[in-house]
């Protein structure tokens, strides 16, 4: 499998990148970057690209599946409108590259309550990524919806405290299939899933990613 990766850098994307590099049917992994990362391995490419041109490194995006864990925060962001284009215009750009050059498999780490017409504007952010890969109809599909991701250090605050909240209800027995998920996990998960589910649309919620 040749494997092309956007968000490679990020606490979940970094996990990904390792387990495709120790993946045995994974021939060559191919990560799209904004700056130069300090990585070297016989299997790993990396690109480094402006995400604003596509047009540019529009030829690289050739492989047999394409994975993103791209995604930020409105902090990190710092408008509304930069998060945006991180989290919805780069992701669907390049899954449209993607398509375009006939890579039949797109994994996605979205969201729980994802959903296009939520009055959360993260939520909405989410939905709208999830639309816009449906609509492009690759021969294999997988959308996963974490709930809070455990980054270890580098927890953002609204997950750290949504983990707390959860670990309490947890132990009581409520809501335990929004239970957090450590981002190693995660990135596990999603390669599993994208070389082993069927061809069509697959949805993954929380708590089967736990099942998986």
């Amino acid at each position: 499998m040749k494997a092309l990766v956007i968000g490679g850098t990020g606490a979940t994307g970094k996990h990904l990148v390792q387990d495709l590099l120790q993946d045995d049917s994974t021939t060559e992994v191919h990560i799209f970057v904004r700056r130069q990362v300090n990585l070297s391995h016989p299997k790993l490419h990396v690109h480094v690209v402006d995400f604003e041109h596509p047009e540019q490194w529009a030829d690289l995006v050739q492989g047999d599946a394409a994975f993103s864990c791209l995604g930020t925060s409105l902090k990190e962001a710092g408008s509304k409108e930069a998060q945006h284009r991180i989290d919805v215009d780069y992701q669907l750009s390049f899954a449209r590259t993607a398509r375009r050059n006939g890579v039949h498999t797109f994994a996605l780490i979205s969201a729980v309550g994802a959903n296009v017409h939520s009055r959360l504007f993260y939520n909405r952010l989410k939905g709208e990524v999830e639309e816009g890969l449906k609509a492009l109809q690759f021969g294999r599909t997988v959308i996963l919806q974490p709930s809070f991701l455990n980054r270890g250090a580098k927890g953002r605050f609204r997950e750290d405290v949504g983990m707390k909240v959860f670990k309490v209800l947890n132990r009581i027995g409520l809501l335990r299939r929004l239970r957090p998920i450590t981002t190693e996990m995660l990135a596990a998960r999603m390669l599993k899933l994208a070389k082993t589910l069927p061809d069509g649309l697959h949805t993954v919620t929380a708590d089967a990613i736990h099942r998986a």
